[in-house]
Formats: C-alpha cells, sequence, structure tokens
C-alpha cells in the first residue's frame, strides 16, 4: 500500500479527527521517531496537480488547524512514498533536528499572505490623466505613421511610469505590512494583472490588527487594487523541508 503524506505534527498526535482526503480516502496519523504524520492511502503512484486535488490536500492542514492542531509543517502536494521505512530513512532520522526547530519557530505563528491586482488600462488613463505633458505626447503621435524610435521612446516612458506607480504602492504596503510580520517572504505574480505577491509570518493572535491595516491600505488606495488576503493556510513559505522526495 502506497501512502500520501500531507504534513507533519509535533507529539501528542491530533486525535478525534475525521478528515478526508485524496480519493476520498480516510485520514490517519502514524508517529515515528516522535514525529506525527498525516496520511491517507494513495490510490495512484501520482498525483496530478489540479486545482481540485490541491484544494484538497490544502484543505486537510486547514482543517486540522481548524481543530486545534495549529503548530505543523505542510509537506508539498503529491508526496507519495512506499511504506514508512523510506520515511524514517530519508526525512526523520536525518532532519530529525531541523524538524524540531521549524516546531519550535513555527510554535505561536501562523501564515498569512496577500495578491494585489491593478486594472491596466484603467491604471494608464489615470497615468495619461495626471500627466497632461505625457498625454499631449501620446495624442500627438496617435494616427501617425511612427518611426520605431518613436514607439519604443514613448512605449518606454509610459512604461515607465506605470513602474513609478506600481512601486508605491508596493511600498506602501511594504512600510505597513513588513513590521508587523516576524518573516517576509516575496513571491513571483502569477497572472499579468498581480503586481505584488508576499506571505508573511505573524503571532497568531496579532492576525486581526494585521487584517485591519490591510483594510486601511486598501481603503487609502479609493478602489484602484483589489486586494486577495489569506488568513488562514499552512505555513508553506515558512516551513521548508529541503532534500525530501
Amino acid at each position: 500500500m502506497s501512502l500520501y503524506l500531507y504534513g507533519i505534527f509535533p507529539l501528542p498526535e491530533p486525535r478525534d479527527l475525521s478528515l478526508e482526503g485524496l480519493d476520498k480516502q480516510e485520514i490517519k496519523t502514524k508517529v515515528i521517531d516522535d514525529f506525527v504524520f498525516l496520511y491517507s492511502e494513495a490510490k495512484k503512484d501520482k498525483y496530478l496537480a489540479s486545482r481540485r486535488n490541491m484544494i484538497c490536500h490544502t484543505k486537510v492542514l486547514e482543517d486540522a488547524m481548524s481543530a486545534g492542531y495549529r503548530n505543523h509543517l505542510p509537506l508539498q502536494f503529491g508526496l507519495v512514498v512506499s511504506d514508512w521505512e523510506i520515511v524514517k530513512k530519508q526525512l526523520t532520522i536525518p532532519s530529525g533536528e531541523s524538524l524540531n526547530k521549524l516546531f519550535q519557530k513555527l510554535e505561536g505563528k501562523r501564515e498569512v499572505g496577500i495578491k494585489i491586482f491593478w486594472d491596466n488600462e484603467s491604471e494608464l488613463q489615470t497615468l495619461l490623466e495626471e500627466n497632461a505633458q505625457l498625454k499631449a505626447r501620446r495624442d500627438i503621435l496617435q494616427g501617425k505613421v511612427l518611426s520605431m524610435d518613436e514607439v519604443i521612446s514613448i512605449g518606454q516612458e509610459i512604461e515607465a511610469n506605470l513602474e513609478t506607480r506600481k512601486n508605491a504602492i508596493i511600498k506602501a504596503f511594504q512600510n505597513i505590512l513588513n513590521p508587523l510580520a516576524l518573516e517576509v517572504v516575496e513571491s513571483d505574480n502569477l497572472v499579468e494583472k498581480m503586481i505584488y505577491n508576499c506571505s508573511y509570518l505573524i503571532p497568531w493572535d496579532s492576525e486581526p490588527n494585521f487584517s485591519e491595516n490591510v483594510d486601511n491600505l486598501d481603503a487609502k488606495f479609493e478602489g484602484r487594487l483589489s486586494i486577495r488576503y489569506n488568513n488562514f493556510t499552512p505555513p508553506y513559505y515558512f516551513a521548508k523541508l529541503e532534500n525530501f522526495e
């Protein structure tokens, strides 16, 4: 029987969890070398990284957190092993000390994250309205047959001004939110309209204050932005386990 692994918890092991994992399999616990693994029976050798599967993987950990088992190390999606000896050999024996340090680091803390989006066309129009000289230059060139140098010149100037506007927004968020966090991880933007993607490690009970500051920043920009704020997620960015496949 192959095993699908979701996450690692410290002792004492989670009890009375009634959770359903991938392939609608019952979630079980296994204690190995004083670490508790949340797992289910794997019905496949490999799992497609579909939205449904990844949501199911994350939901198992979120439900365990909701049940009161907050401190855990989430494992990467799709981790299937053939037996527990592999887990001992590749993880708990060589990395037991590192795992314990990660548990200590995450005790009483949580990960939250923001993704900031804007409307490129709307920002461009606002930019031109606020910069009469740039708008005049752009308008004069409209309807003309432009040389390559003219196209590059006006395009670069508009792009530079948009980048300045974008950086001003990002800086505003960094100035307010970064001091509230113990650690900060910035990630790549996932789509064109996303301008900032950041995760924060914060004390668990400070989340209401963090959320209020996100709301205040949203209000400050008067509807220019769309903000996705996730205040309840496994600490993927702050519990990195290396060299375990």
